[in-house]
């Protein structure tokens, strides 16, 4: 059996893809602690910015965001980027501290998580239960249907994570995902092509079918809008990718044929879910489809993602440029993910809110984005800072 522990000395593909087998390190020669990838910091952070613009309806800007340049979106980044960091982060540390530590460390992590969720969703009920009370307007939005079923029990249903409401349904995922990491890990142990095919044939069968998914009662068609059974493939391929980035001594293996197919798929993806109507400019689509299912992450969005994931990780210039010091902000947004998504989704709510009750005019809107990214920045530079101190 291959070692995992130390991701630096397993080749990529598990025990079937090397005819001689790597012992696992001496207790001497114990894995080193993770050095953070900036790629990833820096793609998360700008994943986060790209969820708080996204989260308001009638924004200019999302017209400009991932989701309206191609078939995937910052979801998408988010999740597969938890695979990675998940790897990263825990996959060293069931050798350096043992299993039950590690099992430990996951489980706290978890239960932060849950914790920002449950706040989140009291915050967001109050909220919006004041402002339907002061104003006599009903929400188009979110938490719409909780408060339907009462501020009580709504609040219960959503702590129980059996109704998650829009803009509030990434986080119960990555809960879930993440719990889950410990059997992904120990698997990948045997071998990663099997754990990847064993999640790819759970990903086909729930784009089959969309009945596979967990109930939830916040939606139309009573199921989590982020299907985990279908989201959980781009977790795994995350976990595999830092696996197949460490052997590489950072970087995936750059093969021109590879890299043209993916800038290739990439103009595809521009062309084919491109907002052409919203830029005003004439319809470039070439294929009349409709867009790719996102729920169930479909084929188009999974391959968008997977283009976009090789041309990154597989490019120097890509990890140089992630070190550029203007870039030092984004990079901090990234490092303090769960804070600056809380503040992001907080200043969306309000966003919507303002849109909602005065209309989204191009003043409101100026204003709604620009305080909600200088939040975010000078939130990521405040717990930066503050890291930093503590260190000291």
């Amino acid at each position: 059996m291959k070692s995992l522990d130390d991701f630096g000395r397993v080749p990529f593909g598990g025990v079937a893809s090397s005819p001689r087998p790597v012992r696992a390190p001496a207790p001497e020669s114990a894995p080193r602690r993770p050095v953070r990838d900036a790629r990833v910091d820096v793609l998360r952070g700008f994943a986060l910015l790209m969820i708080f613009i996204d989260h308001i309806p009638r924004n200019a800007p999302a017209a400009f965001t991932l989701h309206n340049l191609g078939f995937s979106d910052a979801a998408e980044i988010f999740v597969l980027l938890a695979g990675y960091s998940s790897m990263v982060a825990y996959g060293g540390l069931f050798g350096r501290a043992g299993i039950r530590a590690t099992l430990v460390r996951i489980g706290r992590r978890c239960l932060r998580i849950y914790l920002f969720q449950a706040g989140l969703l009291l915050a967001t009920l109050v909220i919006v239960r004041i402002w339907m009370d002061l104003t006599g307007l009903t929400p188009r939005f979110g938490v719409a249907p909780l408060l339907q079923m009462g501020l009580l029990p709504g609040l219960l249903r959503g702590l129980a994570l059996n109704a998650l409401p829009n803009y509030l349904d990434i986080l119960p995922l990555y809960i879930l995902l993440l719990a889950l990491f410990p059997a992904i890990y120990f698997g990948m142990r045997r071998g990663i092509w099997g754990v990847l095919a064993l999640s790819g044939t759970l990903w086909l069968a729930a784009n089959v079918d969309h009945t596979l998914n967990l109930p939830n009662a916040a939606a139309v068609d009573d199921g989590w809008y982020f299907n985990p059974f279908a989201w959980q493939f781009l977790f795994v391929i995350g976990a595999a990718l830092a696996v197949a980035v460490r052997a590489g001594d950072g970087l995936l293996p750059w093969r021109n044929w590879a890299a043209a197919l993916a800038f290739a798929y990439l103009a595809f993806g521009l062309l084919q879910g491109g907002s052409w109507g919203e830029w005003g400019l004439p319809d470039l689509r070439p294929l009349a489809i409709a867009a790719p299912d996102k729920s169930h992450v479909g084929p188009l969005r999974l391959l968008h993602i997977l283009a976009l994931t090789y041309l990154i990780f597989s490019a120097p210039a890509m990890r140089r440029l992630s070190g550029w010091r203007p870039l030092r902000l984004i990079d901090a947004c990234g490092r303090h993910s769960l804070e600056i998504f809380a503040a992001g989704c907080l200043a969306a709510l309000i966003g919507r809110i303002l849109y909602r009750t005065f209309d989204a005019t191009w003043p409101l809107q100026i204003a709604v984005n620009l305080t909600g990214l200088a939040l975010m920045l000078g939130l990521a530079k405040l717990l930066d800072a503050r890291a930093v101190a503590r260190r000291r």
